[in-house]
């Protein structure tokens, strides 16, 4: 299983999420852990990407420790994720993680896939956070075998982003929107398009995140509950899923695009009624300041026939871990004296960032509970954290990426007139015979 696990962790490099980002960095130094600095501190070295949320976030709580421990000496280096899973696998598979940084950011989609690969790299986080402080849903991909080895961090909590004139002048408001499922968000659409032409989203049919966000609010993925055997041809979920997925793409009310510059400009354009994503998208819709009053965001829409499903889901996110070399201890009291623990944090994380946070303590300060005015007054960020606590968790495994490779392809065949049950038998044998 290792063996397999690791090719696939090899092969994945470059298949990142939408909220992801791939720029490169230049700063090649000090990036290892390193022994005792002047004065006897540990200093911390901690790889992330996305030099605008992930890094800004990172050294926010960099600035908050050091106010309070001065001598502490942090370094917050910026990679590519796909480089910090190849560097990882190269430096993990040598079985020593001497040379990796003390702290590291990993996708949650792909945590397990680290935990259960190597599981004596990472630090358990023993008493350094309240696990119960954090959103359920993110204490499945940051534990394994009963222990706590990561410090939940942002949502990936998903929402219905909408125009409110294009709803007005199709006759309808954001109340109507409040408790629906895919069938009848199709039909807002058709009659959005009637009257103004719009298109009610924009979407890459190569891109499943709809179909991940879809079966997580039903309590559903593409694993079993071991998060290792493929689920694909007698679930039910993904099934439906599946079948609302075409009916979308054949109801002429989806501006195809191809890639995420046009995906952006679906919206910033004013060509699109509505994004169903992740609340990450926030600063790329108020991009658009000529827009700003004629957006809110309302529940996820559910799917029909699930019982189990609600109005809330989750598309990437991602989670602190503790390498166990030197320097693990200093790093473990860092990251239990900030993100594991500090509200005020929590407020500027949103403020200056726009982080919306898997800490539930902050949902109770001012920064969450404010007005936007781009959203019309709606306070965003509260229903986002309430929505948040109320995401179904999964057990997202080992492959997620894998499947989704598998998926891709039997998506298009379904979409070309395959029958949906054998495209599901197809992806099925395909899975069983290249991840088992």
């Amino acid at each position: 299983m290792k063996k397999k696990a690791t090719a696939l962790l090899l092969a994945g490099f470059t298949l990142l999420t939408a909220c992801s980002s791939n720029a490169n960095t230049n700063n090649e130094a000090n990036t290892g852990a390193e022994g005792n600095a002047a004065g006897g501190n540990q200093k911390i070295t901690v790889w992330a990407w996305d030099k605008n949320f992930n890094i800004a976030a990172m050294n926010l709580a960099k600035d908050a420790y050091v106010a309070k421990n001065p001598d502490a000496q942090i370094e917050v280096v910026e990679y590519a994720q796909d480089d910090i899973i190849q560097k990882l696998n190269t430096g993990l598979n040598s079985g020593s993680a001497s040379g990796l940084p003390n702290i590291v950011l990993i996708e949650d989609y792909r945590a397990q896939s680290f935990l259960q690969t190597y599981p004596d790299a990472f630090q358990e986080l023993g008493d350094a956070i309240n696990t119960a402080d954090f959103a359920e849903y993110k204490l499945g991909p940051t534990s394994f075998d009963g222990k706590q080895y990561g410090v939940p961090f942002d949502s990936g909590v998903v929402g219905l982003y909408v125009r409110t004139d294009y709803l007005q002048e199709a006759g309808y408001t954001t109340d109507d929107l409040q408790d629906i499922d895919w069938q009848q968000y199709i039909e807002i659409g058709k009659a959005i398009k009637e009257k103004t032409g719009k298109d009610m989203l924009t979407q890459d049919p190569n891109d499943l995140g709809l179909i991940r966000m879809m079966i997580q609010s039903a309590g559903s993925w593409y694993l079993k509950e071991d998060g290792t055997t493929p689920n694909l041809k007698d679930n039910a979920v993904l099934k439906e899923a599946f079948e609302s997925y075409k009916e979308l793409m054949n109801a002429n009310i989806v501006k195809v695009n191809s890639d995420w510059s046009s995906f952006l400009a679906g919206f910033n354009s004013g060509d699109v009624a509505s994004i169903p994503t992740g609340n990450w998208i926030t600063p790329s819709v108020k991009a658009s300041a000529d827009q700003s009053g004629k957006w809110a965001v309302v529940p996820f829409p559910k799917l029909k026939n699930a019982a189990n499903s609600v109005h809330a889901s989750n598309l990437g996110g991602s989670s602190w871990y503790v390498l166990n070399n030197d320097g693990k201890e200093a790093a473990v009291k860092f990251l239990g004296e900030t993100l594991g623990s500090d509200v005020d944090l929590y407020q500027k994380l949103v403020t200056d960032v726009g982080v919306v946070g898997t800490y539930k303590p902050a949902a109770e300060g001012e920064a969450y509970g404010a007005a936007d005015e781009f959203f019309g007054g709606q306070k965003v960020i509260a229903d986002f954290a309430k929505w948040t606590a109320e995401i179904p968790n999964v057990n997202y495994g080992l492959h997620t990426y894998a499947i989704e490779d598998i998926l891709k392809v039997e998506m298009q065949n379904f979409l070309n007139g395959t029958a949906v049950d054998k495209a599901l038998s197809d992806a099925q044998s395909q899975a069983e015979s290249q991840i088992q």
